[in-house]
């Protein structure tokens, strides 16, 4: 399995795996193993694999069999969801450091296909992910649904994210997760 940060020949695997996981488009029976929620475009994708790096990949004989998305609040505040989380990000810390837009950035949404799930696979590409992103940012910050229990329980038990707050947003409760990118 090759862990790697994606290019433009990535984008459809990447486009294929969201589709199938969205929650939008998932199954029923599948989503109680969780489900992501944010929808891209396809210019979106290629503005940030080109212009933020932002995605890393699990592929697995040449498919995309997981991906992490990951991006500078400025990439992912055209969208209004986003946009409220930006204002979120002053009312909550991480080690005594208060969140902004300049010290942290945004991570997610993550997908592992379900063949895949249970196997490290979403430990490598999350740390991956983190990697990537170090040198950037002193904060990586997420949010999670409340009703996602698998991506809550993985990126709290696997990624060692912290709760810093909660927040509500079209009539949907989310946490809102953080972590150092660098070890202390």
């Amino acid at each position: 399995m090759e862990i790697l940060q994606a290019t433009i020949n990535d984008l459809d695997g990447v486009l294929a795996l969201h589709r199938k996981y969205h929650i939008g488009s998932i199954d029923e029976k599948d989503k109680p193993d969780g489900f992501v929620t944010t929808n891209f475009t396809q210019k979106q994708l290629e503005e940030l694999i080109n212009r933020e790096n932002g995605i890393t990949v699990a592929k697995e004989n040449g498919a995309v069999v997981s991906y992490a998305m990951a991006a500078s609040w400025g990439f992912w505040s055209e969208w209004p969801f986003f946009a409220h989380m930006i204002q979120e990000l002053p009312k909550n810390s991480l080690n005594d450091q208060i969140l902004s837009a300049e010290n942290s950035y945004q991570y997610g949404p993550m997908c592992v296909d379900s063949v895949f799930r249970g196997t490290g696979v979403f430990e490598k590409v999350f740390f991956a992910s983190l990697e990537n992103m170090s040198n950037r940012f002193p904060i990586m910050v997420t949010f999670i649904n409340q009703i996602n229990h698998r991506s809550y329980a993985a990126h709290t038990r696997k990624g060692n994210m912290a709760i810093v707050g909660t927040f509500q947003y079209n009539n949907n409760d989310y946490y809102m997760l953080a972590c150092p990118t660098k070890s202390r």
